[in-house]
């Protein structure tokens, strides 16, 4: 019969196993690890200390989604991927960031210089739930990306690229784009007509 030290390893390792191998101190705590059980935990070896009060199994295989999941977890499951990390999320366009863009609420405070932090209170409907983490949906990321100063060429690819694959429709961004600014419905107009004149 399983015993308290593997009952809470093995309450550990099904959290970590959805999470891509890490969890939080707080996470830890709240499976029966104390504060002083995880320093030895991670003295011995059993857990990584990825950054303050993040761990990672060791020897855990490296996964696509894995900076998502550690942020998320740094922002306490609070941060959505957003802007230039969502239209890599979803395939639209060739941006290839160098941080990780989240969207968080007004009232966040940590800051990170791997992190570019986004302040919105985002509705239930714009945001993707990809289990451990969450990402912007492909309409919310285009009308959060027209609000940055990506070119205009990278706004064009990145509807082009929505529209060509189906995650959008013309009728669905041009009706999200009504609760924009000027500024963003304006770049987003212009990328669907030059979608429009490159089908003429």
């Amino acid at each position: 019969m399983p015993g308290p030290r593997q009952d809470l390893r093995q309450a550990l390792q099904r959290l970590a196993f959805d999470q891509a191998g890490y969890f939080t101190a707080k996470q830890a705590i709240s499976i029966g690890y104390s504060y002083q059980a995880q320093k030895y935990h991670v003295d011995h070896g059993n857990w990584l200390r990825i950054d303050r009060g993040l761990f990672r199994l060791p020897h855990w295989p490296p996964a696509t989604d894995d900076a998502f999941i550690r942020w998320s977890l740094w922002a306490d499951g609070r941060g959505v991927v957003s802007h230039e990390s969502a239209l890599a999320v979803h395939e639209l366009s060739d941006l290839d960031p160098t941080h990780v863009h989240l969207t968080v609420a007004p009232d966040f405070r940590a800051r990170d210089s791997a992190v570019i932090i986004h302040l919105a209170d985002l509705d239930a409907a714009a945001v993707e739930d990809r289990g451990a983490w969450k990402v912007t949906t492909p309409v919310r990321t285009l009308i959060d990306a027209a609000a940055t100063d990506l070119s205009q060429e990278h706004i064009d690819a990145a509807v082009g690229d929505a529209l060509r694959s189906g995650k959008i429709t013309r009728r669905v961004l041009r009706r999200a784009t009504e609760g924009a600014s000027a500024e963003q419905a304006l770049k987003l107009e212009r990328a669907l007509k030059r979608m429009e004149d490159e089908s003429e």
